[in-house]
């Protein structure tokens, strides 16, 4: 049991056991009332996410802090995506980032994400992905006969890391693009790009439908290569891995919580042609127009560098959070963002827009 478990436990165990001082016996109500607690509370600490997780804070904090002293401290924003220069404290704990109403919807779209989880996570994962892998094995053994059956080295394991990581990479840009070209898709992603401000938990802040549609993604790139890699090597292949930890995971959390970070962590930019640094996903959060639809891929610059939305910028550049003045009111609170798609959706049906459109800077300067 995790320690948000440990510590909740105590208090909701004193008042369900009320009952049992009085009599000395445990009704039916209290006993399941007590089993489907412990079950929310575990279920709960095990959706933590990654970037709140102890290792994850600790390695955050240490680089903010790195970055605090090189920078001689400059390089972390402030609530309006300006760069400023401030205390250690401030530098990596700003008060009005981590009090702002964007940062307490963050909280709660995660809650309701997460309840929501189990009833399309699992049955996607144990569908989509299974489905897709045996039709690959299967057209593959229909157009060249059985399988090859080659024999497994750690070269091959690379290789497998690397296509895993490319293909999921290219799914997501492709989702990714739709939710931000597709006014009905970006009802949707509009949620979370209406974050204000940037905190570690921003990257949980999507709507409730979102999950699906990006699971789906994920599920169908892995079942896609794994079927490739199984044909091949008669089901045997297994991703590399360093200290036990796979690269795709080792590439993308090294850094990941950074993404949704008000510290600016920038890579040298022959580097940045090649793998996308947290600072190029603050300008994707951007509403500027320059900024508008720009770093769609979650991993590597390789497919927003073919496609022409690769845009790296610069050190401190200017990028204001969210979906510009002139509909930010809209998408405040947890119910604007909870019932934001549904309204926008019977706009359309009406005939109107819901696309937020790019900000220019003479807009924003006008409404500042």
């Amino acid at each position: 049991m995790s320690i948000l478990a440990e510590a909740a436990m105590p208090i909701l165990s004193a008042v369900l056991s009320a009952a049992e001082t009085t009599t000395g016996v445990v009704g039916p109500l209290t006993e399941m009332t007590q089993r489907a607690a412990s079950v929310v509370w575990d279920t709960a600490a095990a959706n933590i996410p990654r970037d709140l997780k102890w290792p994850t804070i600790l390695l955050t904090l240490a680089i903010g802090t790195l970055i605090f002293l090189v920078r001689k401290g400059h390089g972390a924003r402030d609530a309006d995506g300006q760069e400023r220069k401030t205390s250690l404290f401030n530098f990596l704990l700003p008060k009005d980032i981590y009090t702002h109403i964007s940062a307490r919807v963050d909280i709660w779209l995660w809650v309701i994400e997460r309840i929501l989880r189990p009833l399309w996570a699992v049955s996607l994962f144990a569908t989509v992905g299974p489905v897709t892998e045996q039709y690959i094995i299967g057209s593959l053994e229909w157009a060249f006969g059985a399988t090859p059956a080659l024999e497994i080295n750690y070269a091959w394991m690379l290789w497998y890391s690397l296509c895993t990581l490319l293909l999921y990479d290219l799914i997501f840009y492709a989702i990714h693009y739709t939710m931000h070209k597709v006014p009905a898709c970006w009802a949707i992603h509009k949620v979370h790009h209406s974050a204000e401000v940037l905190t570690p938990l921003t990257r949980s802040r999507e709507h409730f439908l979102a999950g699906p549609i990006w699971a789906t993604g994920s599920a169908f790139s892995y079942g896609f290569i794994g079927g490739v890699f199984a044909y091949i090597f008669d089901g045997g292949i297994v991703a590399a891995t360093l200290f036990n930890i796979g690269f795709f995971s080792l590439l993308f959390g090294f850094n990941g919580s950074f993404r949704h970070y008000h510290v600016q962590f920038h890579y040298p930019r022959w580097l940045a042609k090649w793998l996308q640094s947290p600072a190029m996903h603050h300008t994707h959060h951007s509403y500027l127009e320059k900024h508008w639809d720009t770093n769609l891929a979650a991993i590597t610059s390789i497919w927003d560098r073919m496609f022409g939305t690769l845009y790296i910028p610069e050190k401190d550049e200017y990028t204001p959070w969210g979906i510009g003045p002139e509909t930010q009111g809209e998408y405040r609170t947890f119910w604007q963002n909870t019932t934001g798609p549904f309204r926008d959706w019977y706009k359309m049906i009406g005939g109107k827009s819901s696309m937020a459109g790019p900000v220019s800077q003479d807009t924003l300067i006008k409404n500042r």
